[in-house]
């Protein structure tokens, strides 16, 4: 729906709320209270920290049928590839604007040599999937096929490197055969291997759950070591690096002060530092809790864990501060997202789950945080892209069908806000929030940000209600807003998902109940919805 209307409002702040800057991490309520309708108070001539793009970065591990089956086919397949991509799913993830993709893993990649995914495929030694099925991985998909499949989508590669069962100069001879441009020994391997130019690769991860599959270690083993290896992963031919150190595990903050501790102010050899934060309803030594038949209660309480993210962000971004007030070193979120259980008859070790709405406003919730964390936090990846946890895509390994998930779609009503500036978005709701897993839950979420160039904002709305619609009014002030278009995702239940027969069960349209208003627009969410609203701004 586009309309235009009028709006020219003074500024000024709510004062039940105090004044803020968007980004910071000031003590306020996420919701207060009003007298009148549900308001979203936004000051559109006050923006913030910068929303990274690569917030919205993305994470595929040798894990399942994320890589074969999913990215990956084969050349000899009757699937439309390239080289042996996926056609469609490139197609698919370029529409979303990801900015970035992590690979080789995850636990995989602290037991994969690099070595073994170059060279004709034929020859390339096998090894066994310790920790994902257990399965042989013949290493057809290695470098080769992961740049490639890059340079298709166009994002940045995020390579996660070997520090528990590889050496310090593996990971520094694999960063040499992917960006030196001389006759170096590696640059000469990777043109024997029929690639003449190097590539760009920004991101570098210093190994993977180090306190866990990645080695059982201890945080001062994993410091030292992460030292040593962050010094010899170089810079070549111009290429620049962000070396990402594996940080914590959800709130293990001994972890992030230890590491944080030997960055001698900021001064560490790498960039940033990662946490790992997921969300499931039941604890895993009994059941995650089904993906598809859940109740209204373990609705409500998926999503009021999906708020607690925000809880080790802010903490571990507290721990960072005392030790880097500058924010010299980013934080990154590089794997979040939902884990259930996995569907019924398929292999426990490959991760497969269906999407429903519930997963796509667990992502919205997911990027409202983000959004109000943009100071510190530089990127996260949602795990995984293809098949297997909180996917994007869903292909079937037979029929060759390619579904669009929930999740995704939320991903392309946000891509607006990658590189914008966030703006706070204040709640202001007539009743007390709800109480939900101990902590208060309002049935209403929002974020916004405004768009670099200054001549638009996006605004990002979410109806938790399972089963009531939500009038909201956007209270929009400090600028003229010119004309509006609203967009609206949601199914017919809470459990609505798509499938090669549904494909678009749950899938975007233009939310028509958004009119003009005193204070700027009112809008009516549907029950179990996410919307998004574009303003453009005079």
């Amino acid at each position: 729906m586009s309309a235009t209307v009028s709006i020219t409002l003074p500024h000024d702040l709510v004062s039940v709320l105090g004044a803020t800057t968007a980004g910071s991490r000031a003590d306020l309520p996420r919701a207060g209270r009003t007298d009148g309708p549900a308001r979203v108070v936004i000051d559109l001539d006050l923006p913030g920290a910068t929303i990274s793009r690569h917030v919205y970065g993305h994470f595929a591990e040798h894990l399942g049928h994320c890589i074969y089956g999913g990215f990956f086919v084969g050349e000899d397949s009757e699937i439309p590839n390239t080289r042996g991509i996926r056609q469609d799913v490139v197609e698919a993830l370029r529409a979303l604007r990801i900015p970035n993709l992590r690979w080789p893993g995850g636990c995989f990649a602290d037991e994969y040599h690099w070595k073994d995914g170059i060279g004709p495929r034929a020859q390339r030694p096998r090894m066994v999937n310790s920790h994902w099925g257990d399965v042989v991985e013949d290493n057809s998909f290695g470098t080769h096929e992961f740049m490639d499949l890059v340079e298709m989508r166009g994002t940045d590669a995020y390579i996660s490197g070997n520090v528990g069962s590889g050496t310090v100069q593996e990971m520094s001879e694999w960063i040499e055969y992917l960006t030196r441009a001389d006759d170096s020994p590696m640059a000469a391997l990777r043109r024997q291997n029929g690639r003449e130019e190097p590539w760009t690769v920004p991101f570098s991860g210093i190994g993977n759950e180090s306190w866990g599959c990645g080695g059982n270690m201890r945080p001062e083993d994993y410091v030292a070591l992460a030292r040593q290896y962050s010094t010899f992963v170089r810079e070549h031919a111009g290429n620049r690096l962000t070396r990402i150190a594996a940080g914590a595990n959800n709130d293990d903050y001994a972890w992030t002060e230890a590491l944080m501790r030997s960055a001698d102010g900021g001064r560490a050899p790498w960039q940033a530092i990662s946490l790992h934060h997921y969300t499931s309803t039941g604890p895993a030594s009994v059941s995650r809790g089904s993906a598809t038949e859940f109740s209204e209660e373990e609705w409500y309480l998926a999503l009021s864990r999906a708020t607690r993210t925000e809880e080790p962000i802010a903490r571990h971004s507290t721990v960072m501060d005392r030790y880097d007030p500058e924010r010299s070193i980013g934080l990154v979120l590089d794997e979040w997202g939902t884990w259930w259980d996995v569907e019924p008859g398929t292999n426990p070790g490959f991760l497969y789950q269906q999407n429903t709405v519930r997963d796509s406003l667990v992502a919205a919730l997911h990027f409202d945080g983000f959004h109000r964390h943009a100071d510190r936090l530089v990127m996260t990846n949602i795990a995984q892209t293809v098949n297997v946890l909180q996917a994007m895509i869903l292909t079937d390994p037979d029929s060759g069908a390619l579904v669009l998930t929930p999740t995704y779609h939320v991903f392309a009503m946000n891509a607006g806000h990658q590189d914008a500036s966030a703006l706070a978005a204040y709640l202001l709701l007539p009743e007390e929030p709800e109480v939900v897993d101990g902590r208060a839950l309002p049935r209403v979420s929002a974020s916004a940000s405004l768009a670099a160039d200054g001549g638009s904002a996006l605004v990002s709305l979410s109806n938790l209600d399972a089963s009531a619609p939500r009038t909201l009014v956007l209270d929009l002030r400090g600028r003229e807003v010119t004309g509006y278009e609203a967009t609206v995702l949601t199914g017919e239940t809470t459990a609505a998902h798509n499938d090669p027969d549904h494909p678009d069960a749950v899938a975007p349209a233009p939310l028509t109940s958004v009119v003009a208003h005193e204070r700027g627009l009112e809008a009516t969410l549907p029950p179990h919805s996410f919307a998004t609203v574009r303003l453009e701004l005079g």
